[in-house]
């Protein structure tokens, strides 16, 4: 479908100009939604790879992947030979997850909002870290307990080209351009679509250097 663009942010401060993209009949993408708290964003996540710190898990299949991965807030998700899972304690440290901040929570409300979901209060907070050639294969986000609230996700530092794509693994994704500060938000009736990232391309942002950030806020439990 060809995405439909319209203002979202009557409350945007004069002078700027984010928009919403719709990008499925329940999924936009936020264009700079994020940028007015990046700062706090930042600094609060730094504090989080400081207790949780980046790590690259293994998949069922045995296979290491690409993108360091921790989590904040009641749950993080995570991967071993056994399967993949959610759980309240970093398997790394033995230790419960770190809190999430509230700027986090706060922002994926706020997201989920604006896109047509209302009360979305996250309790798990996925941190993925891509370096170039980083990738994130087409999945389905189903290790959740229910399916009725909409994943949020946050995009900061180097671009990325986003795959969107219908409910089965052979359905042509969209390419969706995602850029610092802009978030994504699906649910409803796509909650189940299939997503991935292409490999990121080499380049240097300048508050994050030679990586991609991505936040994604669920509610796993």
């Amino acid at each position: 479908m060809h995405p439909t663009t319209f203002d979202l942010f009557a409350d945007t401060e004069a002078g700027q100009q984010p928009r919403a993209d719709q990008i499925g009949e329940q999924s936009w993408v936020l264009r700079g939604f994020a940028l007015p708290c990046v700062d706090q964003i930042l600094t609060a996540l730094e504090a989080i790879l400081l207790a949780a710190p980046l790590r690259h898990m293994v998949t069922p299949g045995g296979f290491s992947m690409s993108v360091g991965t921790s989590s904040c807030g009641a749950l993080g998700w995570i991967t071993d030979r056994s399967g993949y899972r959610y759980s309240t304690v970093d398997p790394l440290s033995g230790f419960l997850w770190p809190e999430m901040p509230e700027v986090f929570s706060e922002l994926a409300r706020n997201a989920a909002s604006k896109a047509g979901f209302a009360d979305f209060n996250a309790d798990s907070c996925l941190i993925n870290c891509y370096v170039p050639g980083a990738k994130m294969s087409l999945h389905q986000d189903k290790d959740e307990k229910a399916y009725a609230a909409p994943i949020v996700s946050l995009s900061l530092g180097l671009p990325a080209m986003f795959l969107f794509g219908g409910f089965a693994r052979g359905d042509k994704p969209q390419r969706i351009p995602l850029l610092h500060g802009d978030m994504v938000v699906w649910g409803g009736v796509d909650r189940l679509r299939y997503h991935g990232v292409l490999p990121i391309k080499q380049g240097h942002h300048p508050r994050l250097g030679e990586q991609r950030i991505n936040l994604t806020f669920r509610i796993a439990g």
